[in-house]
């Protein structure tokens, strides 16, 4: 009998040790690899960071009785500089998972790397549909929005209010080139016309030669495909050219409330935009928004809110797996349903899109606003299949034919 209860008493203390073993290293750790101090900062960057702090404490702080640490650093949107980063955090630092990585570029070269690795990536910030298409990855995943769903969005609502002829201003970088190509075919699809284009370096000051350029086509739109400040800094020195007076209207294809915040109403009033979140949706939204502008003095972007929900949901998938083994953890993420306070029942589906309700909004006017970042009307909701690239026409080898 004292044999058999020793042999039990093993037998117990090896699953005990089994289950501990369930998180590698004894801790979960998530890496923010985000833009702290350039053209993007305003909608990732800290609000990036504090969100997924938000995220683990709403969580409770631990999973599967280990603790979880979040990380963070900058990028500088230079994929040399972003990919040093990542792969210090995957070899050294024993990083699990990294989300937000706002630069297109940046993100391609750090999913091949953690497809090498077996890393998770979750992408609030990057924009290339090329993240789920023909350089999807077991282990990415596209969370917030990419180029083709805001182009379909905002595009065909302006062409079919009679902006039919347009001269698009893009960012010369990848983020920019497939954003001018998506609204572009948006545009031709519903039967506009794009009679001329210009890129501009990233982060860039004068955009009057650009400008004046676009001024010359005559064209009824001026497609801004860019984002952050460089959308701010067109925006506000087509305003300082006198383009809408003189009968042009812009369209900005990537627009985000910090936008608005930083140029005004005034200067962005009747823009539509098309959104992934929005803070005041409902009560959900409006108390988790207000926590957040307690601890940044701003209500969050769609990437912020992106971002926390990317990590709420990988946590609520490693605790439903069992473990944080990425294998086990991607399953458990393709299989659950994604909820939190700005998302209800979205999925993701094989190439790693997450299938989410977006919302076409339009900048209210300064009478309309009834408090600070009041800013958006939202004109109706729109359906995933509006906003993501078909499966029929996918690339990606994770999608069966």
């Amino acid at each position: 009998m004292k044999k058999l209860l020793l042999a039990s008493l093993t037998a117990m203390l090896a699953c005990a040790g089994t289950a501990h073993a369930q998180v590698s290293d004894d801790v979960v750790k998530i890496g923010v690899l985000t833009d702290m101090a350039g053209v993007t900062a305003d909608i990732t960057g800290k609000g990036s960071l504090v969100a997924a702090e938000m995220a683990v404490k709403e969580f409770g702080g631990t999973v599967l009785g280990k603790p979880i640490q979040i990380v963070s650093a900058d990028h500088q949107h230079k994929a040399d500089i972003g990919l040093t980063i990542a792969r210090q955090w995957f070899d050294v630092d024993k990083v699990d998972a990294i989300v937000d990585v706002p630069n297109s570029a940046v993100a391609l070269a750090i999913q091949s790397l953690a497809r090498e690795k077996k890393r998770i990536v979750m992408y609030s910030g990057a924009g290339t549909t090329a993240l789920t298409n023909e350089q999807c990855s077991p282990y990415g995943f596209h969370w917030t929005y990419d180029t083709y769903g805001v182009a379909r969005g905002t595009a065909s609502a302006v062409v079919k209010a009679g902006g039919t002829s347009w001269f698009m201003l893009a960012s010369d970088y990848a983020f920019g080139h497939q954003l001018q190509k998506d609204a572009t075919d948006v545009v031709e699809a519903n039967g506009g016309k794009v009679v001329g284009a210009v890129r501009h370096p990233l982060n860039n000051a004068d955009f009057s030669s650009f400008l004046l350029r676009a001024q010359a086509s005559g064209a009824k739109v001026i497609g801004i495909a860019n984002a952050g400040n460089d959308t701010v800094n067109a925006i506000k020195q087509a305003g300082e050219f006198g383009i809408t007076e003189q009968g042009q209207n812009l369209a900005a294809l990537i627009f985000f409330l910090q936008d608005v915040h930083s140029l005004g109403l005034k200067a962005t009033q009747g823009t539509y935009l098309t959104t992934a979140s929005y803070w005041d949706i409902d009560d959900a939204s409006r108390a988790w928004s207000k926590q957040f502008m307690e601890r940044t003095g701003m209500m969050p972007s769609m990437l912020h809110a992106g971002v926390y929900g990317s990590v709420l949901h990988y946590l609520k998938a490693i605790k439903e797996a069992g473990t944080d083994d990425p294998d086990k953890v991607t399953a458990a993420m393709k299989a659950m349903p994604i909820n939190d306070a700005f998302t209800q029942n979205a999925r993701i589906r094989a190439d790693g899109r997450v299938l989410r309700e977006m919302y076409l909004a339009r900048v209210k006017k300064p009478a309309a606003s009834k408090a600070p970042w009041d800013y958006f009307e939202i004109v109706r909701k729109i359906a995933p299949e509006e906003t993501v690239w078909p499966l029929s026409e996918s690339k990606c080898p994770l999608v069966a034919k």
